[in-house]
Parts: structure tokens; sequence; C-alpha cells
């Protein structure tokens, strides 16, 4: 199949967070993570679990929108907080701001005493980044998203988690950071974020320039996987045939 787009690249992108990670809850926020996360279990992690969204485990690959094939189990509100204290749950979150250290935003933008944006508020984000792997998805990379101090940290980073201990760094993780232009990780001796690969049709430089700190950059920057002609099949027929992907993330 031809014609990939910026949205296909990043869908695949998604998935690959979820790469090896057997058999625990995934649970994407978003349209390109969450297509992403059933491309993942369609294709190399069959063992992953899917949820309706709300309170059932589900089976099968489907389409946005419509009602899983198969239940397989109940997934109750309460069940979900056993999944997170007990290391078995990957998110994949969409903050608003996210920093070098992979703090992360999802509250409100502004002074704190008086903001200048209202967000979603902390919610689960604090447990959610110290009890088990969380990866973010941004869908407009700017120095406005990647920033150099988060206004209000919702999502624990690396420098912060070691500083409050070894309550809060034991089980830290923060796998990946996926954004329309790039991947991205934490893979360095300080965990400052790390450059891994540039999108299709992406610059380095366009990713430098987007980016309101310094990237760490490790020898030539690869460029991030095309989906295989199976997943494209897959994307483009059973899980997001109204293209709704192309709406998050329009075709440059």
């Amino acid at each position: 199949m031809s014609g990939v787009t910026r949205a296909e690249v990043c869908v695949v992108a998604c998935a690959e967070v979820w790469r090896g990670d057997g058999e625990i809850l995934a649970s994407p926020v978003g349209v390109i993570p969450t297509i992403g996360a059933r491309l993942a279990r369609a294709t190399f992690a069959p063992d992953l679990l899917l949820s309706d969204g709300e309170a059932l485990l589900v089976q099968g690959t489907w389409a946005l929108g419509d009602k899983p094939p198969v239940i397989e189990g109940w997934l109750p509100f309460r069940t979900i907080f056993d999944l997170i204290y007990t290391g078995r749950r990957h998110v994949m979150m969409g903050p608003s701001q996210v920093d070098r250290y992979g703090n992360a935003n999802i509250s409100a933008v502004g002074p704190f005493e008086r903001p200048t944006a209202q967000l979603l508020g902390v919610r689960g984000a604090p447990g959610n980044t110290v009890h088990h792997p969380t990866s973010y998805w941004v869908s407009r990379h700017r120095p406005r998203s990647f920033v150099e101090r988060v206004d209000m940290v919702s999502g624990v980073g690396y420098d912060r988690a070691a500083a409050a201990g070894p309550s809060a760094s034991r089980f830290h993780e923060i796998r990946r950071v996926v954004s329309d232009l790039g991947v991205f990780d934490f893979a360095t001796p300080d965990h400052r974020m790390r450059l891994v690969s540039v999108h299709p049709g992406v610059t380095v430089e366009q990713v430098v320039a987007a980016t309101g700190f310094d990237l760490v950059m490790a020898g030539e920057v690869a460029r991030t996987r095309l989906p295989t002609d199976r997943e494209l099949e897959l994307i483009r027929t059973v899980i997001d045939p109204q293209d709704l992907r192309s709406r998050e993330v329009p075709a440059p």
C-alpha cells in the first residue's frame, strides 16, 4: 500500500510504545494513541489488555466509534486502581506541556496563582507516573508544548522523582514521547529527553526549532519506521475507516 501519511506514521510510533509489555492493560488517551494500541494488539503485542473505555475488557480489533466485538471481562473503575498500584498498566496521555525531564502538565497554563487556561486538572497523572510505565502523545509539537519548565507538574518527571526519593523513583518510567514531528525517550545518563527519530519529511532542524529546550542527540538521528502493508490495511480498513487520524494530524 502506498501514500503513507504523517498520521499513520504517528499511529505506528504510538503502537511501538507497548512493544514487549506483555499482559498488561494498555490505556491510550486520544485518537492516535487509541488506534496505536489496537494496532499493537492486532500485530506484535497480542497479550495486551484493552478496554472499551468504560468498564469492560474486550477482545478483537474494532473500529473507532463502534462497539467491540467480544466482551471478555468486567473492569470497574475501582479495579483500575489495583492495576495502577501493582504496575500492570501502561498509559499514554496527552500533556499540554512536557519538559526535558518528562514532567508533564495537564492541569493549567500560566502562573499558579492566576492561570491563563484551565485544563483537565492533575487527575491520575501523579499515580500513573510513579507506579507504572507512562508515555506521552503530543499532536502539535511546538515551543509552547515542549517547554523549559512546565507551569504545573501533573505527571512526575525523572528529576522530581529522583528528588522525592525511592517512593517515587522505584517504579518510575517515562517510556516514550511521540509527537507529530518525532519520537523521544529519556535513555540518557541524566534522563534528559533524547531525540530518537524524526518522522519522514521532518528534519532535525525543524524539531530543534519547535522545542523550547536543548534535546540530547547521539550521532545520526534515525527516521521513524513506516507502517507495513498489513498495518496500513488494519489502520485504514479495520480500526479507523473514517480517517479520524488525519483530523488529529493533518497532512503537512
